[in-house]
């Protein structure tokens, strides 16, 4: 008997090549070689390109990166003997562009800006797109490479999105090895940014020096200063209703993050110096309504009230807790503190742990009546430990009146200087909401003299606004 002979099934047959085309879209993830119009386009990423541009996309992203890349030609920041490398490089079109007007040894790269597979003083020449440094979530690290890959006398260009002052100069900040030649505004490539600026860096032998105050003087640039100028006026008349004024005056806050472009710092900071619980300030204000710009905020809690601890250790990540009084300097000191009438020990407000805490007097000073005894540390030192000038930081200050003593040691140490904004409630001896016509005798100080304070810091280029 013959063996019987089967004949092919179709069904079969495309069910076979549907796997064989899926396992092909697997491998080709995990490729680290594409080729783009028959051009060799390097990615170190191991995942798939979710954006796949049309074929007209491609040619007016093409187009767009040829005419940029001929205007530096012309200029002489790029040459066809420049060896090139372009930064997260999602379709790789730039790296087209480069070798269709002759600059042929070009390569890009996506998805590992940083950690690069490259030696140092490797390119002659480096681009990064709005796709690249401006949406790096580690921007220091990203400049770093750039440093470390460009030869000296290379050129980095890159198209940022951010057209203020301030973002520029936290930009250069980034780049110590190098100097800028220029910055420009020109055509975006899409209609969701008609328009970049264009910066031009220089890497050059040896490292730009950045300027560290060890002074009480801060190097306040006219942008800054400008910044100052356009926040909110401070309230010059002492209001009747201090505890309603200042509640409502937060939304005549002219936020600096609503102002500026704080892309291009190294670390972002938030400090809460008399921070009581989570919820009172750093849960319910910071963290729910200041505008952050996407950017993950370390958060320290300087709050020396016992009853919180074991909160901050149980229950928040991200956030520090110095369970310290911030002071003038290292010592051990006494806290006044005033409780209701119908309050004893222990049975303490919700939120305020402590209850409202007294201005701080050292142990040489015993305070009378009802005190806790706590360690205190130099705030102004701790700050310049703490955080760089290339930080982005934040401080809000509710130090029941030790304000007037904290606020002058940091203009004396040149603290001040590494704070972009800051946040001050003034105690003085307000209006009692209690007592028509009474003033509070917790506090000495006057509303004349927190305005002369706020106006002082203003003056000197400090973006200070007044809090409740």
């Amino acid at each position: 008997m013959e063996p019987t002979t089967h004949r092919p099934n179709l069904q079969s047959n495309i069910l076979l090549r549907l796997i064989s085309f899926f396992a092909l879209l697997v491998l080709a993830r995990f490729a680290y070689t594409l080729t783009v119009d028959g051009n060799d386009f390097f990615s170190f990423s191991s995942s798939a390109h979710n954006v796949q541009a049309s074929a007209d996309q491609e040619s007016r992203l093409r187009s767009y990166y040829s005419s940029v890349f001929q205007d530096l030609i012309v200029d002489g920041f790029l040459s066809p003997d420049s060896k090139s490398l372009c930064f997260e490089t999602r379709t790789g079109q730039d790296v087209v562009a480069l070798k269709e007007i002759g600059v042929s040894d070009s390569v890009g790269i996506h998805g590992r800006s940083v950690d690069q597979p490259f030696h140092n003083d490797a390119f002659d020449f480096e681009f990064s797109g709005v796709s690249g440094l401006d949406r790096s979530a580690q921007p220091a690290d990203f400049a770093s490479e750039v440093s470390r890959t460009l030869k000296p006398g290379g050129f980095f260009v890159v198209h940022t999105a951010a057209k203020d002052e301030y973002s520029l100069h936290s930009l250069l900040d980034l780049f110590s090895s190098c100097k800028l030649i220029r910055y420009r505004d020109i055509d975006g490539s899409s209609p969701s940014t008609p328009s970049v600026r264009e910066v031009v860096l220089m890497k050059e032998n040896g490292n730009r020096s950045i300027n560290v105050n060890s002074d009480s003087k801060c190097s306040v640039p006219g942008y800054k200063r400008e910044l100052v100028r356009n926040a909110e006026p401070l309230i010059e008349k002492e209001p009747l209703k201090p505890w309603i004024t200042f509640k409502r005056n937060i939304k005549n806050v002219k936020f600096l993050t609503s102002m500026v472009d704080i892309s291009f710092k190294n670390r972002y900071v938030y400090i809460d110096v008399g921070a009581r619980s989570y919820g009172s300030s750093i849960g319910s204000w910071f963290k729910k309504q200041y505008p952050k710009q996407n950017k993950t905020f370390d958060v320290y809690a300087i709050e020396a009230g016992k009853a919180f601890r074991e909160e901050y250790r149980r229950r928040r990540k991200r956030v520090t807790l110095l369970p310290y009084a911030a002071w003038v300097r290292n010592e051990t000191l006494f806290f006044g503190i005033s409780r209701e009438p119908t309050r004893r020990r222990g049975e303490e407000e919700k939120g305020r742990g402590m209850g409202r805490v007294q201005a701080a007097q050292s142990s040489s000073g015993f305070v009378n009546g009802d005190s806790d005894k706590i360690e205190g540390f130099d705030f102004a030192v701790w700050l310049k430990s703490a955080v760089s000038e290339r930080d982005f930081v934040v401080v809000k200050m509710d130090v029941e009146g030790a304000e007037f003593y904290l606020v002058p040691r940091l203009v004396e140490t040149g603290a001040i200087c590494l704070i972009d904004e800051m946040f001050v409630e003034c105690h003085y001896n307000r209006w009692q909401r209690c007592c028509h016509g009474e003033r509070s005798p917790k506090f000495q100080k006057t509303y004349a003299q927190c305005l002369d304070m706020f106006s002082a810091l203003r003056e000197s280029g400090v973006l200070v606004h007044q809090w409740w």
